[in-house]
């Protein structure tokens, strides 16, 4: 029997440091992370110091000569910079070192296209991938094809360039219109929500953190969640009881990422607003990770952008088993830290208890006597409140409760 063996890319990291180098040391051990969820192997990293990329090939004279031999050395298949290129920088570097030249942002989608699962994480990498193959179509050369023909597609004159550059904007057209309908779609469930009163946290985070562990662990969703990078696209709700009767729905996103591609962010944007219109923030950190403070800043970053901000956040300290001593946490941003292991079930008890009180804060305390002709505002304090007393009395029923802010105005 003939064993066929898969090629493997092996590749050389690259990365610009303005500062001491620890900075891109980090940013390139992420991205070596990300290649192998891509499934290549990094096999050497080479930085340079200066204040900025050089625009026209990514790299100084120098280091570029430095990188040349070094291919040639490791007998490597491609080059992976850590920052965007331009289409100038891709073709530049793709003729000066006869390989093949990607970057962050390119690596990134392609983990995305492999992980998106549902018909709405697929449109969504699809436009990313379109738009950003749009900016950088020239840098590509003939590796578009001219598929097709007919009339309307064949002007006299008209170049392969111009066809293939026309085409992917027509896609992205058909593209952004199937999206706004999905977006319209997850308008009316949020419409939905906010009329049955249902409160919703957003959990949030760095990849990788642990969300849709703690989902699983917490409402048995049976989301995957595998120790890779960007394991799950797709957002998920579940509704998670707690004491009192009260409930409130989870929803887990998108994991964020340092140099998040713009393209990402916009085709995922009404995935990523999840966090915009939760009443809560569940923020999720990988607490046993060296860059714990620098992806936490990311994250509220990210937050900052889709306008997610002034909401109250619970940061859950995430992987609690891996320690053997604990080591000083702090989030001055949150409201409310806690310490937790989600594959482990420590500290989801003390989570169900915390989410239970901030709910309370959240509604309003209600003593009235109703006649008996309003008897009916009591189904709508049992239904989206909290009922703690209800006495009959002669004149009409006395009721103490705890009531959501958009419907104490009724009652």
């Amino acid at each position: 029997m003939i064993e066929i063996k898969k090629d493997e890319e092996r590749v050389i990291l690259v990365g610009i440091s303005a500062g001491d180098g620890r900075d891109a040391e980090e940013s390139l051990r992420e991205l070596a992370e990300l290649l192998k969820t891509a499934g290549a192997v990094p096999v050497e990293t080479l930085i340079q110091r200066r204040e900025a990329a050089h625009p026209g090939t990514y790299l100084g004279t120098g280091k570029l000569s430095e990188l040349s031999l070094l291919i040639e050395e490791t007998g490597v298949t491609g080059v992976v910079c850590d920052d965007e290129l331009s289409p100038a920088q891709l073709r530049n570097l793709e003729r000066a070192l006869k390989v093949k030249v990607m970057d962050r942002t390119m690596v990134i989608l392609d983990i995305f296209a492999a992980r998106a699962s549902t018909s709405e994480g697929k449109i969504q990498v699809e436009l990313a991938q379109l738009r950003y193959r749009a900016a950088r179509l020239t840098g590509f050369g003939g590796a578009l094809s001219r598929l097709g023909g007919g009339i309307g597609t064949r002007g006299p004159g008209e170049k392969k360039l111009e066809v293939d550059r026309r085409r992917i904007h027509e896609r992205i057209s058909v593209l952004k219109a199937e999206l706004s309908q999905v977006e319209r779609h997850r308008e009316v469930t949020r419409r939905r929500r906010e009329k049955n009163h249902k409160p919703v946290a957003a959990i949030v985070g760095y990849t990788n953190a642990g969300k849709s562990t703690l989902l699983n662990a917490l409402t048995g969703a049976g989301v995957l969640s595998e120790d890779k990078l960007f394991a799950t696209l797709d957002p998920t709700t579940r509704e998670l009881p707690l004491s009192g009767g009260e409930s409130i729905l989870l929803t887990d996103t998108v994991g964020f990422i340092r140099k998040l591609p713009h393209h990402l962010v916009e085709a995922f944007r009404s995935t990523l607003e999840e966090a915009r219109y939760a009443d809560l923030i569940l923020h999720v950190v990988d607490a046993s990770n060296p860059s714990m403070e620098h992806q936490m800043h990311t994250v509220y970053e990210t937050l900052k952008k889709l306008e997610a901000v002034g909401k109250p956040v619970i940061t859950l300290f995430n992987k609690a088993d891996r320690f053997t001593e604990l080591p000083l946490l702090r989030d001055f941003t949150a409201d409310e830290t806690l310490l937790i292991s989600a594959r482990a079930g420590r500290g989801l008890p003390e989570l169900k208890a915390l989410l239970a009180r901030k709910l309370r804060e959240r509604k309003i305390h209600l003593e009235r006597l109703y006649p008996y002709p309003e008897a009916g505002k009591i189904q709508l304090i049992r239904t989206y409140g909290r009922l703690i007393s209800e006495d009959y009395r002669a004149d009409g029923i006395a009721v103490e409760a705890y009531v959501p802010p958009e419907l104490y105005g009724r009652l």
